[in-house]
């Protein structure tokens, strides 16, 4: 399992596999409550987890080992 956190959208995605390949995630679903949206693939297995609100809803330790998105890229250096 990975996470991915965007602060500036405060939105999360939590991976349940190793990598989603473009095109294998053929239906999204909104939750219930639309906190979250859960990809599928063709075969009906969960591979993710769209989570709005994330800050509020996952546990700190979590969100502290999650990979942050939302920052700009460093230049390289030379």
């Amino acid at each position: 399992m990975r996470v991915e956190y965007d602060a500036s959208a405060d939105m999360a995605y939590i991976y349940l596999v190793d990598r989603i390949a473009p095109g294998e995630a053929v239906r999204q679903v909104p939750a219930e409550d639309n906190t979250a949206i859960l990809d599928y693939d063709s075969d009906g297995r969960l591979l993710g987890i769209e989570l709005f609100s994330a800050r509020r809803r996952l546990h700190s330790d979590l969100m502290s080992g999650a990979e942050r998105i939302d920052r700009e890229p460093r230049p390289p250096t030379e």
